[in-house]
């Protein structure tokens, strides 16, 4: 009986890769392509893959959520696919969890593959699962007290980081935010919300629904209409607040009138 596979991503090229690195293995059957968290849910309910291969950074539903929302007793055999940080790579070869590194090779693939056949064969998944559960736990405690550092950025079939203390201010851009860097910009796929909540609020605030500013970045705040600021920021770029985010701006710079 072939291995059923599933493939979570929400960069088409990435899925592509990893489809055609699995195109000619006799034991592998594709039976699902998922480009978001929650579309993936949805598929594991429907297909119970044996194995799992699951982007970490996605949008609105990231690889976590996925795992959280389907359940221990329906989680397969997973590798991980990633771009993510030192620690939590630490965590994964803790607890004996297989991962690919972006961008990976085949030989790196064609290793975390071997090993994922195995655990499939030996029908023993019982412990496989209290190690993903136990990942989880940690990376879940460890995010409560630790803000985002950097910032993935995926371009071009090419993955880049960029340092949050960088960043002047970050701008909606519908499905993705703009990252603006001193004469740069980066698009990244991820909402506001979910963002916000990953940056440190002692560094960063949300003064507009489509903006937020890195406080140490305002050179300026001059009165704007209706009892709101025009901020000006290191570099010369310029952006209004809204009513709403009011409050917070004024007791992070120390209430200003």
């Amino acid at each position: 009986m072939k291995i059923r596979a599933l493939i979570v991503d929400d960069e088409p090229l990435a899925r592509e890769k990893i489809r055609t690195l699995l195109a000619g293995d006799p034991e592998i059957e594709v039976v699902g392509e998922c480009a978001g968290g929650r579309d993936a849910v949805n598929a594991i309910r429907e297909h119970t893959p044996d194995l799992l291969f699951l982007d970490i950074q996605m949008p609105e539903l990231d690889g976590f959520g996925v795992l959280q929302q389907i359940g221990r007793e329906r989680i397969p055999v997973i590798i991980f696919v990633t771009a993510y940080d030192e620690y939590a790579l630490k965590a994964f070869e803790v607890h004996a969890l297989d991962y690919l590194l972006k961008p990976f090779d085949r030989d790196r693939f064609e290793t975390a593959l071997g090993r994922a056949k195995k655990r499939v064969r030996s029908q023993r998944t019982d412990d496989l699962n209290e190690r993903v559960v136990s990942l989880l736990t940690q990376l879940q405690e460890r995010s409560g007290g630790d803000w985002l550092e950097r910032l993935v950025v995926k371009t071009s079939g090419r993955i880049y980081f960029v340092s949050v203390d960088e960043i002047d201010w970050i701008e909606a851009a519908g499905n993705y935010v703009e990252l603006h860097v001193g004469s740069r910009s980066h698009l990244v796929r991820v909402t506001m919300k979910g963002l916000e909540e990953r940056l440190d609020p002692r560094e960063f605030v949300r003064v507009h629904r489509s903006a937020i500013v890195n406080i140490r970045r305002i050179r300026e705040m001059q009165p704007w209409f209706s009892g709101e600021y025009l901020l000006v920021l290191e570099g010369g770029a310029k952006v209004t607040t809204g009513q709403s985010y009011r409050p917070a701006l004024r007791t992070l710079l120390g209430n200003p009138e």
